[in-house]
């Protein structure tokens, strides 16, 4: 027998439609589960990731998969300290609708370079001013199952909380995520899955409102690692959010 798909805690979870294959199990808990103090500034996350470059692909790259440019914009709050901007997905899309990712998007050749997509594709998605972004470092690229992208995360500063506004063609609602939130008991969790018979370890979000899963739950996991200092020694798979 199968087992149960997991239930969020009251409140926690959204439209996100998980493919779960009947054998998924559930996973460890998180890195920073044993950490009395989880707290996480943008000055910290900065100190972290000023000029890093990517130490390797993430995932399992066969050579065909198409590049994307993906902005992980950061900001502070006065109330509630460092955010993550986020979307979710159009429900008429085609493809992945309500997935929550970050602004990005495929690399168009007219793009001068990845860090250009995305920023380009935050404009067109977020409306976010591109002169704002002040380019951080960067996270591993990370390779989907299903679609077979090549995603490349850019970190990035943004000066005050900005003014953003979902583009309906494209956005059904731009998320700004406290880092605080993602940290929280509540939030985290794992599931193991074999696909094609190879084992992957999936990383869920479960915000009040929405499930951030797959490639994009991937991302934010290895920015909250590295942020807070803590050594993580396993590969996460992604599938397509």
């Amino acid at each position: 027998m199968s087992a149960p798909a997991p239930i969020p805690p009251e409140g926690r979870g959204g439209p996100q439609r998980i493919p779960r294959p009947d054998d998924w199990r559930p996973g460890w808990p998180a890195p920073w589960a044993d950490l009395d103090d989880r707290t996480l500034t943008l000055d910290r996350v900065v100190s972290v990731l000023e000029g890093r470059s990517p130490s390797g692909i993430r995932g399992r790259p066969r050579g065909d998969e198409r590049s994307s440019g993906v902005l992980v914009a950061l900001y502070d709050d006065p109330v509630d300290g460092a955010h993550v901007v986020l979307t979710r997905r159009a429900s008429h899309l085609t493809s992945h609708t309500h997935e929550v990712s970050f602004p990005g998007g495929r690399h168009d050749p007219d793009d001068a370079d990845l860090w250009a997509t995305a920023l380009r594709e935050a404009a067109e998605e977020v409306a976010l001013d591109p002169s704002l972004p002040r380019l951080v470092g960067r996270l591993d690229p990370l390779v989907t199952v299903g679609s077979r992208s090549l995603i490349h995360p850019f970190v990035a500063v943004l000066g005050d909380p900005p003014e953003l506004a979902a583009n309906p063609d494209e956005v059904e609602a731009v998320l700004r995520v406290p880092l605080a939130e993602l940290l929280s008991d509540h939030a985290y969790r794992e599931e193991e899955w074999t696909r094609h018979g190879d084992p992957w370890v999936l990383t869920f979000f479960e915000l009040v409102g929405d499930t951030v899963w797959g490639a994009t739950a991937a991302m934010l996991r290895q920015l909250l690692v590295l942020g807070l200092g803590l050594d993580d020694p396993r590969n996460y798979g992604a599938d397509d959010a």
